[in-house]
């Protein structure tokens, strides 16, 4: 006799899949998109940039190495929830304190196991990220009706700003570097550290641990910050991070206090959904995606050094190289799509990402960009 479901994932479109619930009970509504990274399940459901979505892991050994609080991108998961192949194991890492099961139970997480993966992202990659609800209750009870009904009346995240939702509510001082072994974490290196405010619309914290090795003080202030309130931290450099949501919701706030930035010398960096914000205020635009980038190996040229970097995405917005004004060039393309990767202005130290060159999870071929972000503050020095 076949064991009766405790999960399901319903697609607007009708679809249902039905498999083995874990985590916590309940049911959400999200975007669903898939990620092909082999390692690193923990910091993806705890990157901000991942709130109000659903991951399903291509890869099928999720679980299996348990977590650890040194991991957590965030101090709790933001993705809504996930979809695996496999169910998880039991952790064999020495590293692990717990285990993923009882971690998304008490984080309030929903996972489904015994999905056809394989099945799921071909229907993402063919359809674009579908609204979905994802449900997990051990008696097996589901309205499917009523939970394809909510995916069709979700919304979705065009036109959402969720980058409050994620950013903190004050400011505060950022002093831990990146991870050495056998399980420390750096100091800054600088005797005279470079004074660096970071705003945060969901920054993860490897990309302020990587601020902090190469040589920065940091500061983070919320996503709200007003140009004045940054300046008033008399900073060398701006970090603009990574987040959630619509670029152009965000930008209603963030661009005038971007555009205000540029008016100065400053050195400014941008990743992810900072490289949207710093583009939408140089006058660039924005479009959504089908299925996103989601994943820590895709491919990246460098136009200027003609170099390929393998790298780690996750974003479901991009900017539209089309639309750069004079004096803005694009630095960085897809080598998956073509679609942009990064641009810098001509006349100022001003620059930004697409991708993730903290990694976390993800190879670490990028990370010249926090040095190339120190080298421009240190040459404004001098």
């Amino acid at each position: 006799m076949a064991q009766k479901p405790t999960a399901c994932l319903a697609l607007a479109d009708g679809t249902v899949f039905h498999g083995r619930g874990f985590g916590a009970t309940g049911e959400t509504v999200a975007e669903l998109v898939f990620n092909t990274a082999m390692t690193g399940y923990q910091e993806i459901m705890t990157d901000p940039s991942y709130a109000s979505q659903v991951v399903t892991f291509t890869f099928p050994h999720i679980g299996n190495t348990g977590v650890t609080e040194q991991d957590d991108e965030a101090p709790e998961p933001v993705a809504s929830g996930i979809v695996v192949k496999w169910d998880p194991t039991e952790p064999s890492n020495w590293r692990a304190n717990a285990d993923l099961i009882e971690w998304m139970e008490k984080r309030g997480r929903i996972g489904i196991g015994g999905i056809d993966t394989r099945r799921l992202t071909r229907a993402i990659r063919q359809q674009g990220s579908p609204h979905v609800v994802i449900a997990h209750d051990p008696e097996g009870k589901f309205d499917i009706a009523a939970m394809v009904a909510k995916a069709r009346a979700w919304k979705g995240l065009v036109g959402l700003d969720l980058a409050k939702d994620v950013s903190c509510t004050q400011s505060y001082k950022w002093d831990e570097g990146l991870w050495n072994w056998p399980g420390e974490f750096a100091t800054n290196p600088e005797k005279t550290p470079f004074r660096v405010v970071a705003i945060d619309y969901g920054a993860k914290r490897n990309i302020l641990r990587s601020l902090v090795s190469a040589g920065a003080d940091v500061t983070v202030l919320p996503a709200t910050a007003t140009a004045e309130d940054i300046l008033a931290h008399n900073p060398e450099g701006v970090f603009l991070s990574n987040g959630p949501g619509d670029p152009a919701a965000t930008g209603s706030y963030a661009v005038p206090m971007i555009q205000d930035l540029l008016k100065t010398e400053l050195p400014i960096f941008g990743i992810c959904l900072g490289h949207q914000m710093l583009a939408l205020a140089l006058g660039a635009k924005t479009v959504k995606m089908g299925h996103g980038h989601h994943g820590a190996n895709h491919p990246v040229r460098n136009i200027e050094s003609g170099k390929v970097e393998i790298t780690s995405m996750n974003h479901g917005f991009a900017v539209d190289a089309e639309s750069f004004p004079a004096g803005v060039i694009e630095t960085h393309v897809s080598l998956f799509d073509g679609t942009n990767c990064g641009l810098r202005m001509v006349d100022k130290p001003v620059f930004s990402v697409q991708y993730h060159p903290e990694a976390a999870p993800g190879p670490q071929d990028s990370g010249y960009l926090f040095d190339a972000f120190s080298d421009a503050m240190r040459a404004r020095r001098h």
